[in-house]
């Protein structure tokens, strides 16, 4: 039983929770472990747990509705996909539900086994789907990490916030000194890429989960550090130095802590992009 798929349900109707039971028991493809909310507040929370592969949404939640809750979700980053449970007499609200990021929606006097598990199928199959679609767009094919792109639009995120509450935030920017000749002296772009794969990988293992590490383009990655002022970003970008030289290369990195100042996130990438080009200048595999 522990190793099913789970899905929830957030219904306030006993009677339903128990049809849709029946219903899942005589599913003739995959079968999945139902689990019961009864409440907004209870539902809200399980489904944040990100503990469920999909979840089916009454519209009626006592004097709250599920379209508020789903909005909310959203709102809060749930990625679990959802399907929409309305009666005969729900109007448009299937058509609001799947505006609000539904992907299916039943209504609930025509729910049988079939239908159920052919919604769920296709719920499932689209999500797969949707998610892979913003892999491609966020990030970097070769690296995995967060491309350009998508990095910026998290630190714009980030400088919004530090403008809002009284904390730091810094960046880093980071070159891979002499790449080309990592190129042309070690096995033409193969090599390259390799050493970029193992540079990504390194500055993840440096950097807290809550940071953002971005391929920057061509040989520069570039680090956000939530939380960090600038001489605690400077230790980060040290030991990134010292874990660099097992790969047989070095790098450079400029250090940039956000003051107002510097203004928007591409004021504070300017003044950490001047401190990379210090550190090249100065002679490279150092921190600026």
């Amino acid at each position: 039983m522990d190793s099913l798929r789970k899905v929830l349900l957030i219904d306030d109707d006993r009677l339903q929770a128990r049809l849709v039971d029946a219903s899942f028991e005589k599913f003739v493809g995959e079968k999945f472990q139902l689990y019961w909310a009864q409440n907004y507040e209870d539902g809200l929370l399980e489904l944040r747990s990100g503990a469920y592969a999909a979840c089916l949404l009454d519209y009626q939640l006592g004097d709250r509705d599920g379209l508020a809750l789903l909005r909310e979700a959203v709102r809060l980053g749930v990625q679990t996909p959802v399907i929409f449970l309305t009666s005969e007499t729900s109007g448009h609200v299937d058509g609001q539900a799947m505006e609000a990021g539904a992907l299916d929606y039943l209504v609930k006097g025509e729910i049988n086994a079939r239908g159920l598990e052919r919604s769920l199928r296709y719920a499932l199959k689209l999500h797969a789907t949707l998610a892979e679609l913003r892999r491609l767009a966020t990030r970097d094919m070769l690296t995995g990490l967060l491309n350009r792109r998508e990095g910026l639009r998290l630190l714009e995120r980030e400088v919004e916030r530090t403008r809002r509450y009284p904390r730091p935030l810094s960046v880093l920017l980071i070159d891979v000194d002499h790449f080309k000749e990592v190129n042309d002296k070690q096995g033409g772009h193969a090599a390259g890429d390799a050493m970029l794969v193992a540079v990504a990988r390194l500055l993840e293992a440096q950097v807290r989960a809550e940071d953002a590490v971005v391929r920057w383009g061509g040989d520069e990655f570039a680090v956000w550090l939530a939380d960090t002022d600038a001489t605690a970003a400077r230790l980060v970008a040290e030991r990134m130095l010292a874990a660099a030289r097992p790969l047989g290369s070095t790098l450079s990195i400029g250090v940039a802590q956000w003051t107002p100042e510097r203004g928007d996130a591409g004021g504070l990438v300017a003044a950490a992009d001047k401190a990379l080009y210090e550190a090249k200048w100065a002679g490279r595999n150092r921190v600026a």
